[in-house]
């Protein structure tokens, strides 16, 4: 299967983009859930896929995946959002639709900053 061939910054200007225009509302197809951000994103090379999906070892995000999460089930859930190391999946246990969403765009904004910058995109929160 082919890599993933766009940009880090592409992709995570992308997501940003999405966040911003309400991507995450409720999705007319399933209302009956909430959307889980990244997996229900564009941004996501399996997204709208049913059969023969692309593993997630090919993803541009697994380099904000922690090394010791990358082989876990759906490895973008463990990516640190805030300053405090919380991840998608805590989030979705205790935070709100609009928290999680808050946290995304803030942690999309400082590493669309640092690349743009020429800093290390995905290295730990000093």
């Amino acid at each position: 299967m082919p890599k993933d061939e766009r940009s880090i910054a592409e992709v995570l200007k992308a997501e940003l983009n999405f966040v911003k225009k309400g991507g995450y509302g409720r999705s007319p197809r399933e209302p009956w859930r909430a959307p889980l951000v990244f997996e229900d994103s564009p941004t996501c090379m399996n997204y709208d896929t049913k059969e023969n999906p692309t593993p997630c070892a090919e993803c541009l995000l697994m380099e904000f995946v922690p090394a010791d999460k990358r082989g876990e089930k759906v490895p973008c859930r463990h990516i640190p959002l805030t300053p405090y190391g919380d991840t998608l999946l805590h989030l979705y246990r205790g935070g709100t639709e609009w928290e999680i969403e808050e946290a995304l765009a803030i942690w999309l904004q400082k590493e669309i900053a640092k690349l743009e910058s020429g800093e290390n995109a995905g290295s730990p929160a000093a």
